[in-house]
């Protein structure tokens, strides 16, 4: 009874070698990070390349004009465009690894 296609041993290892990339990518990307800002400047969010956000700065001077709905939109606005740069920047990572991923 056939059990099928075998990998070659050069296959086999090449995938090996790939995922062992792949997975030093992804360890590399914790240490990446991109940097959104909203409010003309404001409000400043910083996100690791793993979609973890290690940074918050909201300039005091938004303080004395604004309300909570403003901040609360403005924090929006920068964790969008913070995640949407790490997620961009974890393809451009990955994707010579695993293109379908980007």
């Amino acid at each position: 009874m056939s059990q099928g296609p075998q990998l070659s041993k050069d296959m086999a290892e090449q995938l090996r070698v790939l995922q062992e990339k792949l997975l030093a990518a992804q360890e590399e990307l914790k240490n990446e990070t991109v940097t959104a800002t909203a409010g003309g400047g404001a409000m400043q969010l910083t996100i690791t390349g793993d979609q973890r956000c290690t940074e918050v700065k909201i300039d005091p001077e938004f303080f004395k004009d604004s309300d909570a709905k403003a901040l609360e939109e403005m924090i929006m606005v920068a964790m969008n465009k913070a995640l949407d740069e790490s997620r961009e920047l974890a393809a451009d990572r990955l994707s010579p690894y695993a293109p379908n991923l980007g």
